[in-house]
C-alpha cells in the first residue's frame, strides 16, 4: 500500500515546524498536561514530572510485545521516555517512570532523538513507537519535524497514559496517525490514589475524544499491519478499581462501538503494589471474565484480549538490559 504518514503533508507545507515552534513556547509556562505545574522548563527548572528541557530517552527497541496489529513482523520501533507525569503505585515500567534522578542521565538532544527515529526506521520497524510521550510532547513534536527532514517516513504511535492536555494533542493532529491510549480508571477516585492525579476519569475522557476527533474510527492496514486508527488500551485491577464499566460505557455511547479496545490481563503487583492490600495480587479468572463480559455488553468486539498467563511473561527489565528490556 503506498501510504504517506499525515506529518510528511504537514512537514512539505511548513506547518510541521510552525507547529514544532508554538509547541515549544508551551515550555516556558509549562502546560503540557492537566498538571499544568506552569514551570519554566526552557530554563533547566524541573516540572511536576520531575523533567527539564530535554527529552530523556531511557531505552529504545524494536519491540515485538504489542498489540498484533503494532508489532507485526518487524516489531514496532519503540522509544520509552523516561519519567512519568503520574505516579502509579503499579506501574509495571517503574525502574525509568519513577527513578528521576538516574533517568536525568539519559537527556538527550531534539536532534539525537531524531537519529533515534530514523535508527529505527532503518532496523526495517513498522512505526515509531512514543512510549510516555507526554511530559515531552513539546520536545517531540521539534524532534518530528527534524527527523522528517532527514527522511522519515514511519507512520507515528503515540502511546500514552491518557492523561494529556487537550491543547498540546490540538497541536499533534495530522501528525499522528496512531493513538494508543490507556483509559485506566472509570472514575476520579481510583485515578488519585493509584496514578496520584486529580481528575484522572474526567480529564482522559477529554484527551481519547480529542484523539478520536482527529483519526476516528476507520482503520487503516498494510498485511494486518495498523498504518492509521484508535486502539484503547484497559488494564484491569484487582477488585474492580479500574471500573471497567465507566470506562466501556463511555467508549460506546460517546465515541463509537466500533473502536478497536486491547484488554489487558498482564497485572501483576509490582512497584509500590504490595503495600496496598487492594491491589497487592493479581487478577483472578473471574475479574478478568467479568471484563470481557462487560465489552460484550457494551456491544465492544473490536480488538484483542490478553492471556490470563500475560502477567507472567510481560515483565520488563530496564536495568538488566536497557537495548533489551523485554524478553520476547
Amino acid at each position: 500500500m503506498n501510504f504517506e504518514p499525515s506529518y510528511l503533508k504537514l512537514f512539505k507545507s511548513g506547518e510541521l515546524k510552525e507547529r514544532a515552534i508554538e509547541a515549544e513556547k508551551n515550555l516556558s509556562n509549562c502546560t503540557s498536561c492537566p498538571r499544568n505545574c506552569q514551570i519554566d522548563r526552557k530554563s533547566g527548572k524541573l516540572g511536576s514530572c520531575l523533567s527539564g528541557y530535554f527529552p530523556i530517552v531511557s531505552s529504545y527497541t524494536a519491540h515485538f510485545g504489542e498489540e498484533p496489529a503494532l508489532s507485526g513482523t518487524k516489531g514496532a520501533g519503540n522509544i520509552f521516555f523516561g519519567n512519568c507525569n503520574l505516579k502509579c503505585v503499579f506501574c509495571q515500567n517503574f525502574e525509568i517512570s519513577q527513578n528521576w534522578k538516574s533517568e536525568m542521565l539519559h537527556e538527550v538532544s531534539f536532534e539525537r532523538l531524531a537519529d533515534i527515529m530514523i535508527e529505527l526506521q532503518n532496523k526495517g520497524c513498522h512505526n515509531i513507537g512514543l512510549v510516555s510521550p507526554t511530559h515531552f510532547s513539546p520536545q517531540i513534536l521539534i524532534s518530528i519535524y527534524i527527523a522528517a527532514e532527514k527522511g522519515l517516513r514511519l507512520p507515528i504511535i503515540y502511546n500514552t497514559n491518557g492523561y494529556d492536555s487537550v491543547e498540546m494533542l490540538r497541536l499533534y493532529q495530522d501528525v499522528i496517525d496512531i493513538y494508543l491510549p490507556d483509559f485506566k480508571y472509570g472514575d476520579n477516585y481510583s485515578g488519585k490514589t493509584y496514578s496520584k492525579v486529580e481528575n484522572y476519569f474526567d480529564n482522559a475522557s477529554l484527551a481519547i475524544s480529542e484523539m478520536y476527533r482527529q483519526v476516528g474510527n476507520s482503520y487503516v492496514f498494510d498485511n494486518n499491519v495498523l498504518l492509521r486508527g484508535l486502539i484503547i488500551r484497559h488494564l484491569v485491577l484487582p477488585n474492580g478499581l479500574s471500573e471497567s464499566e465507566e470506562v466501556f460505557r463511555f467508549i460506546s455511547e460517546k465515541l463509537s462501538p466500533e473502536l478497536f479496545i486491547s484488554l489487558m490481563s498482564q497485572y501483576y503487583p509490582t512497584n509500590k503494589a504490595q503495600k496496598d492490600i487492594l491491589i497487592s495480587r493479581p487478577i483472578r479468572l473471574s475479574e478478568y471474565e467479568k471484563a470481557i463480559y462487560l465489552l460484550e455488553k457494551y456491544n465492544l468486539k473490536n480488538g484483542w484480549i490478553q492471556e490470563m498467563e500475560s502477567s507472567e511473561y510481560y515483565r520488563p527489565e530496564f536495568m538488566k538490559d536497557r537495548d533489551k528490556p523485554f524478553t520476547e
